[in-house]
């Protein structure tokens, strides 16, 4: 998954600020999540094992919470602009299977804010994680649709005189 991101990011890198934000947050995301999954006996004793557990639930919730906020907002705001309903009809759809894995993160999240009982979270990383790559392709769908697709009528416009 580390290096479809980074391939991604260079595909889409400087395109726009809030997108490499996003990115890299998405790049936070994983690493905590890898640091997490290399962990094979969780022990709620354990104070690291809740810190680590502790932050990456934040940067997840962060990370959703961007995603719905403002990265989906100002892709749609663009299609918008373009009068690209096609896109905004694809886009919508994808919105729908991302909130899928964004009730999966808010429940997990739930469940691990109220619990020091770590003996399912193996398991529940294992089903986070399909979840987290499955949105990533969703989402990655939605720049491509959303944001490149307009790319040429950007630069058209950027390049036109003034």
């Amino acid at each position: 998954m580390l290096e479809d991101l980074q391939r991604l990011k260079q595909h889409w890198g400087g395109v726009s600020d809030i997108v490499d934000r996003w990115l890299e947050e998405r790049r936070e995301l994983l690493v905590k999540y890898c640091d997490l999954i290399e962990i094979h006996d969780f022990d709620s004793a354990n104070r690291a094992h809740g810190d680590k557990l502790q932050s990456f639930c934040e940067v997840m919730v962060d990370y959703v919470s961007v995603g719905h906020f403002e990265v989906y907002e100002q892709l749609a705001k663009e299609a918008k602009a373009f009068s690209d309903s096609e896109g905004l009809k694809t886009g919508a759809d994808l919105v729908e299977k991302i909130q899928l894995s964004t009730e999966a993160v808010l429940d997990f999240n739930d469940k691990y804010l109220e619990t020091d009982d770590l003996d399912t979270l193996a398991t529940d990383l294992s089903v986070i994680g399909e979840a987290l790559e499955q949105r990533f392709e969703s989402e990655d769908k939605m720049i491509e649709v959303l944001h490149n697709g307009h790319l040429e009528q950007l630069q058209k416009a950027s390049s036109a005189p003034v």
